[in-house]
């Protein structure tokens, strides 16, 4: 019987998993559509640890060269890149021959914002002959449909606020600053920038301690020239408890362009704590 298995399936695919849940996700989605892959933990970043028995190897940043060799023995052919990264110290990274090579590169790139960084490392890994993958390709029953995810929906009286909340991240993604901001009552309560989105909901907590009346929202964009192969804006349960914390009335995110991990407990959790979550069109 000939074998009709999509070449996109059958290809193996790299993982170079970072921090959070996102990884594990694609892993699994992987698995569910019978595509091997190899996961490489990052060290530093990476989650779940090594005993958690999900990273087939690990490897530091800056062993650039040994990165792309575990990917070559592995057989990989396409890689996605996928979690949370600290930005490294370049001072003080410890590079193997191929990060000696192209860390002027990165770090060039790494001046003008965090899109221009990973606008190098995806250029890198294509030079290298890999294809490069946005997470969303794999998994694109994560992606936030438009409208209201669960019971509650955006009122016609916070419309002001998310307005001003589009018109903030924007200007932010313009400047490849951040994707998120903290927006009630007409005020930029908090923008997002390397902190990323979970620090930045502390912030506008205890800048809102004591507040009795919940209002305002949480908006998050992908940036207007982003890689988004790379950097979908990403949201979750935390996100959720965190825009409770800040008092803030519910979430606005790009409708089609930003990742929701783990729907039905996000929803159930938004639905519990009587917060919106809705996707956007703009």
């Amino acid at each position: 019987m000939p074998d009709t298995a999509p070449q996109a399936i059958r290809a193996k695919l790299g993982i170079i998993a970072g921090g959070g849940d996102l990884p594990v996700k694609l892993l699994d989605a992987c698995r569910r559509q019978g595509r091997p892959a190899f996961v490489i933990g990052l060290t530093g970043s990476a989650e779940p640890r090594p005993e958690d028995g999900v990273a087939d190897a690990w490897a530091s940043i800056g062993s650039v060269g040994k990165i792309l060799g575990l990917l070559r023995d592995a057989g990989c052919t396409g890689v996605v890149m996928a979690g949370n990264v600290r930005r490294p110290d370049f001072a003080t990274l410890r590079l193997d021959w191929k990060g000696i090579k192209v860390i002027p590169r990165i770090v060039a790139a790494a001046r003008h914002g965090d899109d221009h960084l990973l606008r190098s490392l995806v250029t890198i890994f294509e030079e290298e002959g890999f294809k490069v993958v946005g997470a969303d390709q794999i998994l694109d029953d994560l992606l936030m449909p438009a409208g209201p995810l669960g019971r509650y929906d955006l009122p016609p009286a916070l419309m002001p606020d998310l307005e001003r909340g589009i018109i903030i991240v924007r200007a932010l993604g313009a400047v490849d600053v951040g994707q998120g901001a903290v927006v009630a009552g007409g005020d930029a309560v908090a923008v997002e920038a390397a902190e990323g989105t979970d620090r930045m909901l502390a912030r506008a907590a205890e800048l809102r301690a004591g507040w009795t009346v919940r209002d305002g929202l949480l908006v998050k964009l992908p940036k207007p020239n982003q890689e988004k192969r790379v950097d979908l804006p990403t949201i979750g349960v935390a996100t959720v408890e965190g825009a409770a914390a800040a008092g803030l009335a519910g979430i606005a995110v790009a409708a089609g362009a930003t990742l929701v991990l783990d729907r039905d407990a996000l929803v159930a959790r938004a639905d519990a704590l009587g917060l919106f979550v809705v996707g956007i069109r703009r």
